[in-house]
């Protein structure tokens, strides 16, 4: 894995057959899907399920708005670093940043900022985070 400036975290994968469209590049809404698997990976890398238990697990961040700069295509083949880091919090939301690489190249491909709200399960209503979740999210914080 390599740094970049503003993440702590990072992930590989490689592009598949089953991605690219007839331009023989990534579809748009992969792009998304790789966030998601990056975001998965780095909750898991955080362990903050096993350091708050059921505090973390009985809320759920829901996706609120997504922004994406698409500024180079990824091809089949390519192999992406995924960075993942969270940019704010607020009283029920936080914002991601992730940044989609070449992980040869280290070029940044695709910029993608993202407000995800945290959703109290049984009731599917915003709550606020937690006092020990924000503590815990805010040693993550960049």
């Amino acid at each position: 894995m390599t740094s970049r400036p503003g993440f702590a975290f990072s992930t590989r994968f490689k592009v598949r057959y089953a991605e690219i469209d007839g331009q023989k590049v990534v579809f748009n809404s992969r792009y998304l899907e790789y966030v998601d698997v990056a975001v998965t990976e780095y909750w898991d890398w955080t362990g903050i399920a096993a350091a708050l238990g059921p505090v973390w697990t009985e809320t759920e961040f829901h996706v609120r708005h997504t922004e994406i700069d698409y500024l180079k295509p990824f091809v089949l083949g390519d192999t992406i670093e995924a960075f993942v880091a969270i940019a704010r919090l607020g009283t029920s939301s936080l914002t991601q940043r992730f940044a989609l690489c070449h992980a040869d190249s280290g070029a940044l491909h695709t910029a993608i900022e993202m407000v995800v709200v945290n959703v109290h399960l049984p009731s599917g209503q915003p709550v606020p985070l937690a006092p020990a979740v924000r503590a815990f999210l805010a040693t993550l914080s960049s």
